[in-house]
């Protein structure tokens, strides 16, 4: 086979670049990625005198071996390897190659990044900081207060997504009121449990308005268990996820640590410490795929790696 020359390296590159751009509408900085990649790969191949068209299965699982010993991060060489597979797409559907020489190839693997929590015990300031709010409250502040600490107690007693918790209609108190029906993603419905703590601020917050010495209207009922003037009808994750972070700072807490998605963690992580079985902390968090669940298991191994190289005797500054 003739070797191509730079000069076909650039019409084919040229080529790609425009059918991602007219095609997919790509942004001038995601087509200029792509240009950075194939250059790349173009770069490499010339070590072997070779073009884009003459590339194999071998060259490309070389390639991504030499980023890996220049210590290129995985999801860099996940994404490299993503546009060499685009690239080798178009070129088969052109008919300018007869095999897609990344068809099999195994991507580098990624570690995937554990999620965020919290311990028990900064859980525990979260919720007393929020029932400290409730004293000596009267009106609006008062339906705020109530209504925060009735939230992080759903939260931390149910592991709700926020988007689940923040929309709950009102009618999933018919019924049991031990549990609540949630329908979640994909129209799937599951049972979650209430505690006694989250039950008691739930009863206080929908007592709003009967106590003429709160100074507060009697609550409108509305199909929104948590009501607002939003265009939703229902208070909004961005004012809660926010309210979540005043009270974080009012706890001595780091705002950035708290989010009503790193409490759904903290639910499931210590639960899974305290000997919870698997397959129920899948259904009471509503994971379609239990490996999805299996990720707190690992943030328990890399607390446990932790204690021991914090506390062990013999660990020393290298083991860890």
């Amino acid at each position: 086979m003739t070797p191509r020359q730079p000069s076909d390296n650039f019409d084919v590159r040229r080529a790609f670049i425009d059918m991602i751009a007219s095609e997919r509408g790509a942004s001038n900085n995601t087509l200029s990625a792509y240009t950075r990649d194939i250059e790349d790969f173009e770069r490499h191949l010339a070590k072997s005198s070779l073009a884009l068209s003459e590339a194999q299965p071998c060259d490309i699982t070389a390639y991504l071996q030499t980023l890996s010993e220049l210590g290129l991060a995985a999801a860099s060489r996940a994404r490299k390897l993503s546009t060499l597979r685009q690239l080798y797409k178009f070129l088969l559907a052109e008919d300018q190659i007869e095999e897609d020489p990344t068809h099999g190839l195994a991507g580098p693997k990624q570690r995937r990044p554990l999620p965020r929590t919290l311990s028990v015990a900064e859980v525990d300031r979260l919720i007393e900081q929020a029932r400290a709010r409730i004293p000596n409250t009267k009106g609006r502040d008062r339906v705020r207060a109530l209504r925060l600490h009735c939230l992080l107690e759903l939260l931390y007693a149910t592991g709700l997504r926020v988007t689940e918790l923040v929309s709950l209609p009102r009618q999933v108190l018919d019924g049991d009121t031990r549990v609540l029906t949630i329908k979640g993603k994909g129209g799937r419905e599951r049972l979650v449990p209430l505690n006694a703590s989250a039950r008691t601020a739930l009863d206080r917050y929908l007592a709003i308005g009967t106590d003429p010495s709160d100074g507060v209207a009697t609550m409108i009922r509305t199909r929104w268990l948590f009501p607002s003037k939003s265009v939703e009808g229902h208070l909004t994750r961005q004012r809660f996820a926010q309210d979540l972070k005043d009270l974080a700072d009012q706890s001595g807490l780091d705002p950035e640590r708290v989010s009503p998605h790193v409490l759904r963690h903290a639910f499931a992580s210590h639960l899974l410490d305290r000997g919870a079985d698997l397959r129920a902390v899948q259904q009471l968090l509503g994971h379609a795929d239990i490996s999805t669940t299996e990720i707190y298991t690992h943030v328990l191994e890399e607390r446990l790696k932790q204690l021991v190289n914090d506390h062990h005797p013999l660990a020393t500054r290298d083991d860890k």
